[in-house]
C-alpha cells in the first residue's frame, strides 16, 4: 500500500477519508493488478488520483504534460481535472502498456482530451513549440530521468504553472543514506528542486511522496 511508511492504520483511514474512485478507476487497478502483477505497484493509488483531479482543476489548466502514463489511471485524474477545452499530452514508451490506457480513456470518454505521445519524454518535450506553455505537469517515469524531465519542462511551464512529481519519499527510505535503489537519485533530485531560484517547492507526504513545483 502506499504511503506504508506512515504505520499499517493511518493509509487505509487517509484513503478511506477521500473522495472514491468510480467504477472506471476501479475496474482499471483491478485489470492492472491482473495482468501486470510484477508492476502494479507502478500505478498512482486512489487517494492520490482525486488529488492529481483537484490540483489539476484548482490550476485551471488547458494543457497538462504526463512523463509515465503506465495503464492510464494518472492521466485520466488529470484528464478530468481540466478546464473545459483542455488537452493531456501523455508520454510514455510501452506501446503494451498504453494499450490499456488507450482501452479506458475510450471508456472514461477522454479521447478526445488526451494525446499519447510513445518515444523518449525528453525528445518529446523539446519538440513541443516554445511558445507553447504547460499549466499543469506530473512526472512518474523512470527515477533516474526525473532531473532531465524536469529541466526540460520547466522553462516551458507558464509562471505560476505546477509540476508534480510523485515517488518523492520512497517509502519512506529517503532520509536513510544507506539506502540504495532509486533513494540516492531521488535525495539529489529533491535537492535540486529546493535549491532552484526559479520555483516554489512543498514535499507531502501524499502516498510515495509528492513534490508540488510551482513556477515563480
Amino acid at each position: 500500500m502506499k504511503g506504508s511508511y506512515l504505520g499499517e492504520a493511518l493509509p487505509p483511514y487517509l484513503s478511506a477519508h477521500a473522495t472514491q474512485p468510480d467504477q472506471i478507476l476501479r475496474d482499471l487497478a483491478i485489470e492492472t493488478s491482473a495482468l501486470h502483477t510484477k508492476y502494479a505497484g507502478m500505478q498512482i493509488s486512489p487517494e492520490q488520483g482525486t488529488f492529481m483531479t483537484m490540483l489539476t482543476q484548482l490550476t485551471g489548466a488547458k494543457l497538462a504534460v504526463e512523463v509515465g502514463t503506465f495503464t492510464g489511471y494518472s492521466s485520466i485524474c488529470i484528464a478530468r481535472g481540466l478546464a473545459p477545452g483542455g488537452r493531456l499530452i501523455a508520454c510514455d514508451v510501452s506501446e503494451e502498456w498504453t494499450a490499456m490506457a488507450r482501452k479506458y480513456w475510450e471508456r472514461a470518454g477522454l479521447t478526445d482530451r488526451i494525446e499519447l505521445r510513445l518515444g523518449n519524454a525528453v525528445e518529446t518535450l523539446n519538440a513541443m513549440p516554445a511558445d507553447e506553455e504547460i499549466d499543469f505537469a506530473f512526472i512518474d517515469a523512470d527515477k533516474a530521468g526525473y532531473p532531465a524531465y524536469y529541466e526540460a519542462l520547466l522553462p516551458r511551464m507558464r509562471p505560476g504553472g505546477l509540476i508534480v512529481c510523485d515517488n518523492t519519499i520512497q517509502n519512506g527510505n529517503i532520509t536513510d543514506p544507506d539506502a540504495g535503489g532509486n533513494v540516492p537519485v531521488l535525495r539529489e533530485f529533491n535537492d535540486q528542486v529546493t535549491a532552484d531560484p526559479r520555483v516554489d517547492s512543498v514535499l507531502l507526504s501524499v502516498a510515495d511522496g509528492l513534490t508540488l513545483v510551482r513556477k515563480r
